[in-house]
Formats: C-alpha cells, structure tokens, sequence
C-alpha cells in the first residue's frame, strides 16, 4: 500500500506544484499567468487522454509490471520538463507527465481494493489517494519553496526522483496481484455503453472543478487579495494539503458506509465552502482556513465517485476506475480554465471560488438525475 501511495504522493505533487509556480513560471516564460494556467489544463488534458487509452490497450498486461512501466513514463516526463526550453515545450512535456496519471490510480486503486477486508474497499482505495492528498502537506510545499528559492525547474527534477522511488518501491513490495481479474480491450470498453459509468463520471468531470477553479489561482489570491507574504503562501498549501488528508479519510469512511451517501455529503460541502471563500479570500487567517475546507471537501468526494465507479462497471473495472481520474482531470482543465476566464475579464482573483460554487450545484444536481435513473432502472444500475 506504501509503495502504491507513493506513486500517488509524485503524481499529487507534479500536479498540484505548477499551481503554486504559476507565477514564476509565467515570469520566466514571459508569459501572463492566465496563459500559464495552460500548463495546467495541458497536464490535465494528458490524463483524459491517457486514461482510457492505456487501460483499454493494457488489459492483458500483468497489473504490476504495468504499474512499473506507468511510473517509468511518468518520470520521463516530468524529467523533459526539467529540460523544456520553450513554453511550448514545456506544455507538451506536461501533456507527456498526465499520460500515466489515470491508469495508475485506476490500476492502484483495484490492486488495494482486491486485497482490502472485507467491507473496507473504499478505505482501502482513500488510502491510495492519500499519498495524492500527502503531496499537498509535504510534497507540494515542499518543491514549491524549493522552486521559489531555486528555480522552478528544482521542483521537477523533485519530482523525477520520486518517480525513480516509486518503481523500485512496486518492483521490491508490492505482489503479483493475481487476485486482479485479467480483461481483454473489448471487455474494457463496455464501460464506455454503461449509463451508470458514463453519469458518475460527467458528475466528477463538472462537481469537481470548483476546487480546481479556486486552486489553481491560489497563490496570486492569497498575496493579492488576502494580503499575504509570498513566502508564507507554501505555509497555506500545507493546510490545503492538511484539509485534502482529512477529507480523504473521511471521504473512505464515509463511502464504506453509503457510496451515494457520501458523494452528495462531499458535493454539498463544496457548494458551501467555495462560496464561502468569496469572503474568505479577504483576510489572510480566514483564507487559510477556507484553503483548508476547499482541499477537504474535494479530496472527500474522490474516493466515493472511485468506488460507485467500480460498482457500476462490473467486468470493466480498469477503464472506468481509470476513467475517473480522466474525469476528474477534465475537472482539473475546466476549472482552471473557466477560473482564468473570469480573471482576464477583470472580475478579480475570488470570482473563480463563484464559479466553483456554481460547477458544484451543476455536479450535485446531475448526480441527483444519476440516482434517480439507478433507482427507476434497477437492473441496468450499469
């Protein structure tokens, strides 16, 4: 499981980092910061595509020699960002570093199902997203003063390492997994005809894009907004990463006691707290504490829509658990996206916690419509 979260812990803390270097990497690309939240939109638009593809492509490969090889590729990548001398570059390098994202936590995320008791398969998923949700108290905090005080390329080759790690650590701990049903392409593809998947997924791909509207923008908020020193601000990513540890937990166990439960606990809290945060952005103490909240609510939803997806998608349980991390990083390009939007028209840095606020009552509502076509369908649940 250690071993398994730790590929979580390099891939939360490439993702997330580029949000906290945004504006060093804008400056030193010479380009505006809304211009650079293209990075983050690229990175994202890499897992959509990578997810389903390798899971699909994949079926047959033994699931740890595959984990192995998705961490090899991911530490490629983030080493071409290293190197990349253009912005450009530098965006197809982050297009590269997603690739590997979805189906790892997909493959991770039924390799700790399958081994978990009875009864704990979504903590035992929540535990894989606790190295994501680890990255952002230690890994995130940690590269981003380095690329602060260094240069923003220190924070990748960070991140390369842990890449390094990862493999020797699944090579050395991590079992064979033969309790992991093998599949076929064809049987992996069913996923995409099953309504159930396809809706939790559209529920993912929009409710969570409010963390990622609010997030993204996070450190030019915390220091022009809510006045802040810029040397504080890994300080607050900490507690993002705190409140994304928290909600984690709490989303798995909350999961193992009622999946849909869960997600509309999760997707309600984000409306709440996101709004919130339009107020909260003002003052630097009140801002902390709602980075917090924003990371806690969000990272509490991802492990119930993991598990719900595994439910539904009975023998195509590697591309839709792959899937969801596709969603998710849709969530991820829409969120930073539409963030950038409201800014570049001048509405200022707390309109994107208003548009988060709003893409959490679309996913609550559309995850409203997904129950109540299982319970009116109750022999097509999938």
């Amino acid at each position: 499981m250690l071993a398994l979260a730790l590929g979580g812990f390099g891939i939360g803390t490439t993702e997330f980092v580029t949000m906290g270097l945004l504006p060093d990497i804008a400056s030193a690309m010479r380009v505006s910061e809304p211009t650079a939240g293209h990075m983050v939109s690229a990175y994202a638009l890499g897992v959509v595509v990578g997810a389903p593809v390798i899971a699909a492509v994949c079926a047959r490969v033994p699931r740890k020699r595959l984990l192995m090889a998705l961490m090899a590729a991911f530490t490629l990548g983030n080493a071409a960002s290293v190197v990349a001398p253009t912005f450009a570059t530098l965006t197809v390098a982050r297009f590269v570093s997603g690739l590997p994202h979805g189906a790892y936590f997909g493959v991770a995320s039924l390799a700790a199902a399958s081994l978990a008791p009875a009864g704990q398969r979504a903590k035992a998923v929540a535990a894989i997203m606790l190295g994501l949700s680890a990255a952002n108290v230690v890994g995130v905090p940690a590269a981003t003063w380095l690329g602060q005080n260094l240069g923003w390329r220190d924070a990748f080759v960070v991140v390369a390492v842990i890449g390094i790690a990862t493999v020797a650590a699944i090579s050395g701990f991590v079992p064979e997994l033969h309790g992991i049903r093998m599949t076929d392409p064809r049987t992996e593809l069913t996923a995409l005809r099953r309504p159930q998947v396809l809706l939790t997924l559209l529920v993912g791909a929009v409710g969570f894009g409010g963390m990622f509207a609010v997030y993204t923008y996070i450190t030019t908020t915390l220091t022009d907004v809510a006045g802040l020193r810029a040397g504080l601000v890994p300080l607050v990513l900490m507690l993002f990463g705190l409140g994304m540890v928290a909600g984690n937990i709490a989303g798995g166990v909350l999961a193992d006691r009622g999946v849909d439960r869960a997600v509309f606990a999760s997707l309600l809290a984000m409306v709440v707290i996101l709004a919130g945060y339009v107020a909260a952005a003002h003052n630097p103490y009140t801002a902390a504490v709602g980075a917090f909240l924003v990371g806690a609510s969000g990272a509490a939803l991802a492990p119930a829509l993991q598990t719900r997806l595994m439910d539904v998608a009975h023998d195509a349980q590697t591309l839709a658990a792959a899937l969801n991390h596709a969603a998710l990083n849709i969530a991820n390009a829409a969120g930073a996206w539409l963030g950038g939007l409201v800014i570049a028209a001048g509405l200022g840095y707390t309109a994107p916690a208003v548009v988060g606020a709003a893409l959490a009552v679309v996913g609550t509502a559309l995850f409203a419509v997904t129950v109540l076509v299982a319970r009116s369908r109750p022999h097509a649940l999938a």
